[in-house]
């Protein structure tokens, strides 16, 4: 067999979206290996979860419902999702190049001694499976084989697109017999809790820069991407001006993102910035200077300035209904 695992990620009794691209992902790497794609979730109280991921293209979906996976902790999931890829003789485990999958998969790669690919963007077969990834903020992009039996990978899931609704796919309970762990002690989950929907996760983000001058001046961004039912962003330079919390940069060093929408309000476009969100569908661009870099990854650009475009800007959609 030559399978291909992903592991969900979900939070709140939701399937995360990041999950439904890395199905797409795993499908297309399943195509080359043979293989089907399997789904693992691992949780407790996780039917609704299932049934999302029953509905993600996957062939098959596995799942164990137990309370050692009550809150995650790779110590305890790491083994889980080696015992279940050695089961349905996966040859590629894969997860979203996100908090989680970072943390979880080379934990799962220790356990599986196999060699891993990070933030993966393309998969293709040359005389064996070879996958591209982004190095240096997206500016050199390298090509790396993995010579172990399983190749453990996470994905730079802003590079594919789910896989349309399909109609539910098996699913399975398996026993990965794990007990739980001494090795570490679940504390607490400090989850950052907002009305808005998560940045990985929107349709539309509103992001400002050090352009903005004050964490006040947030304010306009706020409201407009409350009006179009979106993220709130910010760049790096925001962040280490107290302007915005951390959770919102987007970036090198903070979090990529691909959203149908994507307005960049002041934001001069240094390339840390440019590698978490040139992969947006459409990017507006607001700023006063002419040369700045964001114009040159922007579909539509306004030399203007911020402070006074930004409140017309959101009259103008309220007065349309929006």
């Amino acid at each position: 067999m030559a399978n291909v695992l992903v592991v969900a990620e979900h939070l709140n009794g939701q399937l995360r979206k990041v999950t439904n691209a890395t199905v797409a992902f795993a499908k297309q790497a399943a195509g080359l290996t043979g293989g089907q794609v399997h789904v693992l979730v691992l949780g407790s109280g996780i039917g609704g979860v299932v049934e999302e991921a029953a509905k993600s293209g996957a062939d098959k979906v596995l799942f164990e419902d137990s309370a050692v996976f009550t809150n995650y902790l790779a110590e305890n999931h790491g083994p889980a999702v080696a015992k279940v890829a050695q089961d349905i003789g996966a040859t590629i485990v894969c997860a979203a190049s996100s908090t989680f999958g970072k943390d979880l998969l080379p934990a799962v790669a220790a356990h599986l001694s196999a060699g891993m690919v990070s933030d993966a963007t393309k998969v293709w077969d040359d005389g064996g499976l070879k996958f591209m990834r982004p190095l240096w903020a997206g500016n050199v992009l390298t090509t790396v084989e993995v010579t172990t039996p399983v190749k453990v990978i996470t994905v730079r899931t802003t590079e594919f697109d789910a896989l349309p609704e399909s109609g539910p796919a098996p699913s399975e309970a398996v026993a990965t017999g794990v007990g739980g762990t001494d090795a570490a002690e679940f504390v607490n989950f400090d989850q950052v809790k907002s009305e808005r929907p998560e940045l990985t996760d929107a349709d539309v983000i509103v992001a400002g820069g050090r352009g903005l001058k004050s964490a006040e001046n947030f304010g306009m961004i706020m409201e407009l991407a409350d009006l179009l039912s979106g993220a709130v962003g910010a760049s790096r330079a925001a962040v280490d001006s107290g302007y915005a919390p951390n959770d919102w940069q987007i970036g090198q060093t903070g979090k990529v993102v691909a959203p149908n929408l994507y307005f960049a309000v002041a934001i001069s476009g240094a390339i840390q910035h440019l590698a978490g969100m040139k992969g947006s569908k459409t990017i507006v661009a607001i700023n006063t200077n002419a040369e700045a870099p964001i114009f040159q990854v922007a579909d539509y650009g306004l030399v203007a300035d911020a402070f006074a475009v930004v409140p017309e800007l959101t009259e103008k959609l309220k007065a349309l209904g929006v």
